[in-house]
């Protein structure tokens, strides 16, 4: 399961660059990577674990600005096309996540 995190936050003031950058530092200390400019996505294990993850981000919102949360399947990430120009770019494979019982 991946977690992809899309924002759109003000940055006219200053004070308005420290929170987004804040908003950013704490995605990233997460688990997070940046995808493109303003999207950030992390693979996790299971549902429950994007759960976690995901309130993770909530707690952190800022008061202005537009975030989006979405939870994407394994398999539609793989189904993913990347372009870089006219190439095709192959999307990253997912974490493999050892398990001890």
């Amino acid at each position: 399961m991946w977690v992809l995190v899309f924002f759109d936050l003000p940055t006219e003031t200053a004070k308005e660059r420290k929170i987004y950058a804040l908003f950013r530092k704490n995605i990233l200390k997460d688990g997070f990577n940046m995808f493109q400019f303003s999207i950030y996505m992390r693979h996790c294990a299971s549902r429950e674990n994007a759960e976690v993850h995901i309130k993770r981000v909530k707690k952190i919102l800022p008061e202005k600005g537009h975030v989006g949360i979405m939870c994407i399947t394994d398999k539609q990430f793989g189904m993913m096309e990347i372009f870089h120009g006219h190439k095709t770019v192959s999307a990253n494979a997912p974490i493999q996540q050892l398990e001890m019982f």
